[in-house]
């Protein structure tokens, strides 16, 4: 961390040679806070004033994954109050939106939605193809809407993040910092308070289906009130959570975790430690979100970390209940909440702040419409007729079809080797007028071995 940006600005020469003193001293509960307690970037925030709480790393380029959604909402709540279009106005997967990777709502190619309804499948599911879905209704194309995330991102100062596509799926191109995010979502608070709500949906519901949110602090965490998760490998897991108590909101940023289960956790405390303190760590030289500076480099992996050979399943952003869970984890200056104090002491099942929200497809609520949404599922292969006992020869080739890629590669020789038995039982009668006793039957066959050489029938 630079600490020159906690430095107060003194008059005096004398006070400016104090100042890194002072700051030292103010960032003693950070800096003297047990390395192992956190490896990844973190930042608290004040929303109203954007003062600075906790920071560790908040500068450091990581990858977003679908925090990035986070603007792709922003964007498209610009063009909705510029009037470009309306909640209602409906948008049409295109052939690039279905073929997104998961997490996706999976309808087919041509299938209509809402604007404000593909909002809410992007913020709850993190749907990858309703975020493409939105970036092409609302920018007129994919590069189009790209290149307006990337002017936006300017005009809000974040300066060291980019965007290559409008969901987070991997792309070296795709970076951004904590600070940069916490810069993302206190703007969205501040400059679109009408939309807050959408951050906060517990759950949706889609016919009879209910998809709920990843994000688990809300409902679980006093004060909770939304924003976004994101996994890829090369990110971990990270989230954007919003708390608010009384009169205070804060933003925090766990970037880099190892489990959903720990992101959930460490943001917990995070909050926790910035609602207990009554100031900052930073007292009156706090600096804002604004004035911290991204460093530069390339984004941190954790793809090793996150999805190598340590883990017995593959990480997805369901990953909330399994995995390594920081439970021990303290954040700098944690310890006046007491040793006790875990992320998961923190959470707890509170009552439901809302029901689902209903979601559909086309202009109204039809059943109709959401099952055409879907694409018929893959014909089954047909498979080959297994051969029953006492089957004469040529049922088996009527039965399956050669052309069937699972047929079996070479039924025909099977029942071979019962016509041949039943041939070398032939020729014993055939031997007799030749006066050649039953004996000598047996070793006339064996010159002839090549049906004996057959392979028998698979059992059956």
């Amino acid at each position: 961390m630079n600490l020159s940006l906690f430095r107060p600005r003194l008059r005096h020469r004398a006070g400016r040679r104090l100042a890194p003193l002072l700051a030292l001293l103010l960032l003693a509960p950070l800096l003297l806070a047990p390395v192992a307690a956190r490896a990844t970037p973190s930042l608290v925030i004040d929303v109203e004033s954007g003062k600075v709480l906790l920071a560790e790393d908040a500068t450091k380029p990581w990858y977003p994954a679908s925090i990035t959604k986070l603007m792709t909402a922003y964007v498209t709540f610009k063009a909705l109050r510029a009037g470009r279009l309306t909640p209602e106005t409906l948008i049409t997967v295109s052939e690039n939106a279905a073929a997104q990777k998961p997490s996706k709502m999976g309808f087919k190619v041509g299938t209509q939605v809402t604007v404000d309804n593909a909002l809410k499948m992007m913020l709850v599911k993190s749907a990858n193809d309703m975020a493409v879905v939105l970036a092409e209704g609302v920018g007129g194309s994919l590069p189009g809407f790209i290149d307006e995330m990337n002017a936006t991102a300017a005009e809000l100062g974040m300066t060291g993040t980019h965007y290559a596509n409008p969901n987070g799926l991997p792309d070296p191109g795709q970076v951004s910092t904590a600070r940069d995010l916490a810069i993302l979502a206190r703007a969205i608070f501040l400059n679109f308070p009408e939309q807050a709500d959408l951050f906060r949906i517990p759950a949706i519901k889609l016919g009879p289906a209910v998809i709920r949110s990843y994000n688990k602090l809300i409902d679980r965490y006093p004060g909770a009130d939304g924003m976004k998760t994101g996994f890829i490998c090369a990110s971990g897991f990270n989230l954007v959570a919003s708390a608010t108590r009384g009169n205070r909101h804060l933003l925090a940023v766990v970037l880099g975790t190892e489990s959903g289960k720990a992101r959930t956790e460490e943001a917990a405390l995070l909050l926790e430690r910035g609602f207990q303190q009554s100031g900052n760590i930073f007292g009156s030289i706090a600096p804002s979100v604004d004035s911290l500076r991204n460093e530069s480099g390339p984004p941190t992996d954790m793809r090793a970390q996150v999805c190598g050979g340590q883990r017995k399943n593959t990480a997805s952003e369901a990953d909330d209940d399994s995995g390594p869970a920081a439970t021990g984890f303290v954040a700098a200056g944690m310890a006046q909440l007491g040793e006790n104090v875990t992320g998961a002491s923190l959470l707890q099942k509170l009552p439901p702040s809302m029901p689902p929200v209903e979601v559909w497809v086309g202009p109204f609520p039809s059943a109709e419409a959401l099952a055409a949404a879907y694409p018929p599922p893959p014909a089954p292969k047909k498979p080959a007729t297994a051969k029953k006992p006492g089957e004469k020869k040529g049922q088996t080739t009527a039965i399956i079809d050669p052309a069937d890629p699972s047929a079996p590669a070479a039924p025909k020789p099977k029942p071979k080797p019962k016509p041949a038995t039943a041939q070398a039982s032939d020729a014993k009668p055939a031997a007799k007028p030749a006066t050649a006793k039953p004996a000598a039957a047996r070793p006339a066959a064996k010159p002839a071995p090549a049906p004996m050489d057959l392979a028998p029938p698979p059992p059956q």
